[in-house]
């Protein structure tokens, strides 16, 4: 009995959300948008939606890879982005940076389209 695609994915759905949430984040929370911690969120934002949308087609282990080593350059960057100073901004990135590891890794636990990728069948 093969799952629905709205239950087996639900993870690639949330990281989408998240990576839409850090494209509109800056203007959100009215951050310059020509700024560096800005930048970051754009960039990283668009590559989480990109890499979830295709992954929501057809999942593949290296896209759900790259988006847990995107999340995780999201968690840090308040600290390496000069964000700090904004609470706002920074608990954004990090909770955002979190998640998506948090579902990425839950997805490669659970997917078993990506266990069958491994095996190699």
């Amino acid at each position: 009995m093969a799952m629905h695609l709205s239950t087996r994915r639900w993870q690639d759905q949330g990281i989408l959300l998240l990576g839409v949430w850090l494209i509109v984040s800056p203007w959100v929370m009215a951050y310059p948008s020509d700024s560096p911690p800005a930048i970051n969120a754009f960039i990283a934002g668009a590559i989480m939606a990109a890499l979830a949308a295709f992954d929501l087609y057809k999942t593949y282990a290296w896209a759900v890879f790259l988006n847990i080593l995107v999340g995780a350059w999201v968690a840090v960057s308040p600290w390496l982005v000069d964000v700090m100073p904004n609470q706002a901004m920074s608990a954004s990135l990090l909770l955002v940076g979190v998640a998506t590891v948090i579902l990425g890794l839950w997805e490669l636990r659970t997917d078993p389209d990506l266990h069958q990728q491994w095996a190699g069948t």
